[in-house]
């Protein structure tokens, strides 16, 4: 069967609609579901996705037939509008517009005005009886052809522009007059013949095909490539090519463009929200090139044409069920509809609207649910300007992304990238962002501009980012070459400290302080509905009390990780530590001596036997020494660690608490530096060159791979040991005051079931002692981590005496790769450029390699002791991805940091509805 590349719209009628986005992409999908309802949509047709993945594949060659295809539905389009492309007489105008399936505003390349030449001109000028509308049509399709088609930069052309404003003395482009714009076109086409090389091509369907060449190579450009990066596009075949005939907003004032949203993308508000210009095109609008005004302000302007977009709008949003993003014309009066699709909106906003339309019965709290990214909650996590705080507001603007951002001032966007990459906090300053600028407005914490209002480009990108942002402040004037900008007598140098309040559109001098945020409300309805779909359970990785608070706000139901290590470097503990590393080692190479030592007793002659003696009898003081500090240090330490337990209990209150027992080596306690040796060996009493030697002797090639985890706890028991006692006698003085307490004990990195054998006996033998001694009865677990592969192959037998497993899928994506996690940053973000990894697998869980060995560690782990409790611990617990794999795969928890516990909350109740449908 002949494929089919092109679907014809218009006349209240299309042959496509909205379910044919992946065909026809989401603007000619919804152009044709649009005609489809009645509403008035300029007529055209759309060059199928298909086409562009044949035109991409096939040495950037039109597909066999497609010429044959445009000319025809060209041919209909001219029988349908009663006009002729290039027709001197009556001519018909078209725009060229890209449209994937997934949006990308801004991104992919349009060309408007399409079909001008001198002699359409003025065969517009005698259609319209407006001499200077024609000639403003001619100079924007110059411009843009020349930009999109021909690669020209913008700048050739605005410095002509600008340089006929200055002459003519105006200050707006609707200032200047017919004659004034003939002339700029006739500079317009000089310019371009001097940058190009080659004649503006007059010929109307040469103009066309050069258009549609144009828009199918954007989808590979740049930026768009970029764009579909951050916001993880991929498996569409390319842009679809929707050629549309014109209508004209800069026809005079009883004309107008706009862009509008059936509710406010910012805060969610239901209250219709918008932009437009009277006497003006798109671009306009978009490009804020030209302040807009309120979309409420139209009913005064235009209220006919008002009064049917609002209607329009109001059907739309009904029918998708979603928050619609709009684009319309208003020629002569006559309202045309150029665009609908989902709006890009914040996280605030996609909370309440999805709250909103569940309370107004449009969906159910499951499509609520699964409209929201999980990954996009952080906007609301995190802190914003504490309210009172001094703020020096320097200039204000337009509010147009929420949020709070400080960093230095940059005025270019590669050079934030750059900055970024050396983890610098910088705000992107720009007098106009563009689809060039996408790089560093994602990286940047805050953007501002001069121009443009709550629409263009850098709103709407910034928006979708979750990047707070300011447009459209004009008191600011920005000089790229001296990279500074004034405003109010003040001169800021790039590299200088600003704020951006985003929601306020504030711009202040300096930092400012933040403030914790507060989920209630909406929010908090949302998770309530997660919380009453999802199956996993939700804990955090903790450390300190505050952490353990701050994760049970956000709805934690546990701790699934607290590293004791982290507990060990407070300022007054350090120096126990240090003392007992120091001394555990002295105090075993001591033992060694002294087995040694009477081990020659027998075989030593009866001469000797004195200095033998007194040789056993030196390292016997030595060694009662060494065990007196080590036993110390311990003891020092025990009541810190169990004060730190009882808070942690405290705060988790009724739920349960992981404890990981000492996992890193030892010699990461340890001054590696000459001169922090010698001050630790005044401190703990030795002479400098002891401490250095227990440094070197604690040296590893690989210590990732070396001394540390369980292999600790056989070699110097007494510090796991210590552990326990500490964290059961926290769980009988918390138990005693009234407090419920589930407290499990992690040993880390284990690798056979012999060392979770001996490691299990040594923890009860402490444990059961201490709550004899304490008469408490209570229920504790003891398990592993599952973080070596060896763990995960013969999860069966560690199983017969691990009563939990925790994946720590950090060190097993580490030892499955062999890639060291430190140093992953050299060559990791390269591969995933490249494709040779689809994601960095220390961010996103490997399913395919790290993630059979976790199914086959729950398969067997639960093989051996039916009912284990499993869960994940690593970075991957908060990762959405992640939380669908450990769902599938029957995990009972997942543990994350705690600003992800609601991201985590939320990814379980959508991995529950996917695993229902």
């Amino acid at each position: 069967m002949k494929r089919k590349y092109i679907y014809f719209f218009g006349n209240n009628s299309a042959d496509g609609n909205a379910k044919m986005k992946d065909l026809l992409g989401g603007k000619g999908a919804n152009l044709a579901e649009m005609a489809n309802m009645g509403f008035p949509v300029p007529s055209g047709f759309t060059i199928t996705t298909q086409a562009c993945d044949e035109y991409s594949n096939n040495k950037k060659k039109f597909p066999t037939g497609l010429q044959r295809e445009i000319d025809k539905n060209l041919s209909r389009l001219e029988l349908e509008m009663g006009a002729k492309l290039g027709n001197a007489r009556n001519p018909l105008l078209v725009s060229v517009r890209s449209g994937a399936a997934a949006s990308m505003p801004g991104m992919m390349d349009t060309v408007l005005n399409l079909g001008l030449n001198p002699d359409s001109v003025q065969g517009l000028i005698h259609k319209t009886k407006n001499e200077r509308f024609p000639w403003d049509a001619y100079r924007r399709f110059i411009n843009m052809f020349g930009n999109v088609v021909m690669g020209m930069k913008h700048h050739d052309f605005e410095e002509i522009l600008d340089r006929h404003k200055k002459k003519a003395n105006v200050e707006n482009d609707t200032d200047l007059s017919a004659d004034q714009l003939k002339n700029i076109c006739e500079d317009f086409i000089a310019v371009y013949k001097k940058r190009t090389g080659t004649n503006f091509p007059l010929n109307p369907k040469e103009q066309l095909r050069k258009a549609i060449v144009a828009v199918f190579d954007s989808w590979n450009n740049p930026r768009a490539v970029k764009y579909r990066k951050i916001y993880d596009i991929s498996g569409l075949l390319g842009t679809a090519v929707n050629i549309q005939a014109m209508v004209y907003g800069n026809t005079g004032n009883n004309s107008a463009t706009g862009v509008c949203f059936t509710r406010n993308p910012s805060n969610g508000e239901n209250k219709f929200y918008g932009e437009f210009l009277l006497n003006a095109q798109g671009e306009d609008v978009v490009a804020g090139i030209r302040t807009p005004e309120p979309i409420s302000d139209l009913e005064k302007e235009l209220p006919v044409a008002y009064r049917k977009l609002v209607n329009i709008k109001n059907k739309l949003e009904k029918h998708y069920k979603d928050l619609q993003d709009m684009e319309f014309t208003i020629q002569e009066g006559k309202l045309f509809m150029l665009q609908t699709r989902n709006g890009k909106r914040t996280t605030q906003a996609a909370v309440k609207i999805a709250v909103d339309m569940v309370k107004e019965k449009l969906i159910d709290k499951k499509t609520a649910i699964n409209r929201i990214d999980p990954n996009q909650l952080d906007q609301l996590l995190h802190p914003t300007f504490d309210p009172k705080a001094k703020r020096d507001v320097i200039a204000s603007g337009l509010p147009a992304s929420p949020g709070a951002a400080s960093g230095k001032v940059t005025f270019h966007a590669d050079e934030a990238e750059a900055l970024a990459a050396k983890h610098e906090k910088v705000i992107l300053v720009r007098i106009e962002t563009s689809p060039e600028d996408i790089g560093g407005m994602n990286i940047a914490e805050g953007i501002l501009t001069t121009k443009g209002g709550m629409t263009s480009h850098a709103a709407v990108v910034a928006r979708g980012m979750g990047t707070c942002c300011v447009a459209g402040c004009g008191s600011i004037q920005v000089d790229y070459e001296k990279e500074e900008f004034t405003v109010s007598g003040k001169t800021i140098k790039k590299g200088d400290y600003i704020s951006l309040d985003g929601t306020r559109g504030e711009v202040i001098l300096g930092k400012v302080p933040t403030v914790e945020p507060k989920l209630s409300g909406d929010f908090a309805e949302l998770m309530k509905w997660a919380d009453e779909i999802r199956r996993l359970r939700i804990r955090t990785n903790a450390d300190t009390p505050e952490d353990a608070k701050r994760a049970r706000d956000f709805g934690a139901e546990g701790i699934g990780l607290c590293r004791t290590e982290h507990m060990f470097f407070g300022e007054h503990r350090i120096d126990y530590v240090r003392q007992m590393i120091l001394t555990a080692g002295n105090t075993t190479n001591l033992q060694v001596d002294l087995n040694e030592a009477e081990a020659e007793l027998n075989k030593t002659p009866k001469r000797k036997l004195a200095i033998l003696n007194n040789r056993i009898k030196h390292i016997k003081v030595k060694l009662k020494a060494s065990q007196k500090l080590y036993k110390g240090a311990l003891n020092k330490l025990l009541p810190m660690q169990r004060g730190d337990f009882t808070k942690i209990f405290k705060a988790m209150n009724g739920f349960p608490v992981t404890i990981r027992l000492l996992d890193p080596p030892l010699h990461e306690f340890l001054p590696k530096e000459r001169h922090l040796q010698i001050v630790l060996a005044k401190k703990m009493g030795m002479i400098p060159k002891e401490v250095k030697d227990r440094v070197d002797s604690l040296h590893e090639t690989n210590p990732m791979l070396g001394l540390r985890g369980c292999r600790l706890g056989i070699i110097y028991p007494d510090i796991y040991q210590m552990q326990v006692r500490a964290i059961i006698e926290a769980v009988c003085a918390v138990k005693k005051s009234g407090i419920k307490v589930i407290p499990e004990i992690m040993i880390p990195l284990v690798g056979t079931d012999e060392e979770m054998r001996i490691i299990k006996n040594d923890v009860k033998i402490v444990a059961n002692e201490v709550l004899a001694k304490k008469g408490v009865k209570i229920n504790y677990k003891i398990g592993t981590m599952i973080e070596i592969p060896r763990a995960a192959l013969t999860a069966d037998r560690i199983a017969k005496y691990a009563e939990f497993f925790s994946f720590g899928t950090n060190d097993l994506t580490q030892m499955t790769f062999g890639y060291s996690r430190d140093d992953v940053g050299s060559f990791v973000p390269q591969y995933a450029e490249r494709g040779i990894l689809e994601k960095d697998p220390f961010q996103v869980l490997d399913q395919d390699g790290v993630g059979q060995l976790v199914t086959t560690g729950i398969k067997k782990g639960r093989q051996a002791r039916p009912g284990l409790k499993i869960g994940i611990c690593g970075e991957h617990g908060g990762e959405p991805s992640s939380i669908q794999f450990c769902h599938k795969n029957g995990m009972d928890y997942v543990s994350c940091s705690p600003f992800r516990v609601p991201i985590a909350r939320l990814s379980a109740a959508q991995a529950a509805i996917k695993g229902k449908i």
